[in-house]
C-alpha cells in the first residue's frame, strides 16, 4: 500500500473534561515526567482545589508545553492503563480521533524516540520559557503505514512492555515483605530512639582533595547536584558507610532528602546534615536506611521540621527518630532481601530503558516494512 503522509493534527484532537463534580481525588493526581511516563506528584496540594484540574481518560495522551531546562526533552505519557488520572491543568490533553489511520500505541512508540525530543526542542518557542503548544504539535508530519503493520509492530512492543510490568509486579511483592517484616517488628519488640546509635560528623574539603560533588533526592540517593560544592573549602565530606541529608524539607513535595553513601567519598553542600553508626553498635545502617525509606518518615520528618520562611529537620530531631532494633542477625536477613530487591529494581529500571531504546527501531522497521 505504501506509506501515507499526514498532518497529525488531522487525525488527533484535544480533551479538557475537569474534576468540577470530585470524582477524582488526591489519589488519581500524577505528574509527568521526561521519561515519558505519568509519576507521583511533586507539587504541595495541601489546600488545592481539585475542581479545575483536567481528566486524563484511559488511551489518551498529556503533554507538558514548557520544554525550557528539562534536559532537552519533553514530559508527555500516554495513560494505557484502566484509571483516568488528574494532571494540572496547564497541561495539554488530547487522544488520537482517526484510530482507522493511527493506533494510539505506536503514536507513543514514536512520541517515545530521541527523534521526537529533539524536533519538539528545536520547534520550541519562547524568551524566558520555550513551549511547544497545541499548534506545533498539530504542525507535525508523520509517515503512516496501513494499521495492519502498525499493529504488528505494537504487538511487539506491547509483549515487551508486558514482561517488563510483570517483573515490576513481582518487585513490589517484594517490596510489600520488607515493608510487613519491618511493621511486624515496630509492633511486637517496640521501638528506641536512635540517638545513642548515631554521631553527627562535620568533616570539611579544606585542601580540596575530593572532587566528586553530590546532591540528594527524594528518592533518597545520591545524584549530580544542580549547584557543585566540589570547589568550596566549607563543603562537607560524605566518607563511604557516613549518611548525608538535606536539613531543609520545605518545597520537597513532603518528603526529605536522606542518603547513605556506598560508593566512593563525595562532598555535598555545608548546609546538609552528616552522621554516621557509632562503632560497635548493634545497628545496622543498611537497616536504619531501609527505615528512612519509608513514607512513616518522610511524613514524620516533615511533621517535625520547624522554621517560618523555611523548614528544617535538624539533627537533635534525627536524634528522637524511633525505630525497632532486632537482633543483628534479623536485621542482617531482612536487608539481604531488601538487597535483592533494590538489585532487581535496578534491572527493572534498565529493561524499561531498553525497551524506550527500542522504540525508534520498531518505528524504523514498520516504516521500511510499510514502503
Amino acid at each position: 500500500m505504501g506509506l501515507i503522509k499526514y498532518k497529525l493534527g488531522d487525525l488527533i484532537e484535544p480533551c479538557d473534561e475537569r474534576n468540577y463534580n470530585s470524582k477524582y481525588t488526591l489519589d488519581n493526581i500524577k505528574g509527568i515526567s521526561t521519561d515519558k511516563e505519568f509519576i507521583d506528584t511533586k507539587a504541595n496540594m495541601d489546600g488545592v482545589s481539585l475542581s479545575s484540574y483536567k481528566v486524563v481518560n484511559c488511551q489518551e495522551f498529556a503533554y507538558v508545553a514548557d520544554t525550557s531546562r528539562r534536559g532537552d526533552k519533553i514530559a508527555i505519557a500516554f495513560n494505557n492503563g484502566k484509571q483516568a488520572i488528574l494532571i494540572s491543568s496547564i497541561y495539554t490533553v488530547f487522544h488520537v480521533s482517526k484510530k482507522d489511520i493511527l493506533l494510539s500505541d505506536y503514536l507513543f512508540m514514536y512520541f517515545s524516540r530521541p527523534e521526537f525530543d529533539r524536533y519538539a526542542r528545536f520547534n520550541s518557542w519562547g524568551s524566558a520559557r520555550e513551549t511547544f503548544n497545541w499548534e506545533d504539535m498539530c504542525d507535525i508530519e508523520i509517515n503512516l503505514p496501513d494499521i495492519p503493520t502498525q499493529q504488528k509492530y505494537v504487538d511487539i512492543y506491547r509483549a515487551m512492555t508486558a514482561n517488563q510490568q510483570s517483573y515490576e509486579r513481582g518487585l513490589e511483592d517484594l517490596k510489600l515483605v520488607c515493608d510487613g517484616y519491618i511493621e511486624d517488628l515496630r509492633r511486637n519488640l517496640g521501638t528506641e530512639s536512635i540517638g545513642p546509635y548515631i554521631v553527627p560528623v562535620d568533616e570539611r574539603n579544606l585542601d580540596l582533595t575530593v572532587t566528586l560533588a553530590q546532591g540528594i533526592t527524594i528518592e533518597k540517593v545520591f545524584a549530580s547536584p544542580k549547584q557543585v560544592a566540589g570547589a568550596e573549602h566549607s563543603a562537607k565530606i560524605v566518607r563511604k558507610g557516613q549518611f548525608a541529608y538535606n536539613r531543609a524539607t520545605t518545597r520537597n513535595g513532603e518528603k526529605i532528602s536522606i542518603a547513605y553513601r556506598e560508593d566512593e567519598d563525595c562532598v555535598v553542600s555545608s548546609s546538609y546534615q552528616v552522621f554516621e553508626i557509632k562503632e560497635n553498635k548493634r545497628l545496622l545502617p543498611e537497616y536504619l536506611m531501609m527505615w528512612f525509606k519509608r513514607s512513616e518518615f518522610d511524613r514524620y520528618a516533615r511533621y517535625m521540621s520547624k522554621g517560618s520562611a523555611h523548614e528544617f529537620f535538624e539533627y537533635n530531631d534525627m536524634e528522637e527518630v524511633e525505630v525497632p532494633i532486632p537482633d543483628i542477625n534479623i536485621q542482617k536477613a531482612i536487608t539481604n532481601i531488601y538487597s535483592v530487591y533494590m538489585k532487581r529494581k535496578r534491572l527493572n529500571e534498565q529493561l524499561k530503558a531498553q525497551i524506550k531504546n527500542i522504540c525508534p527501531i520498531l518505528i524504523r522497521g514498520s516504516l521500511e516494512e510499510g514502503k
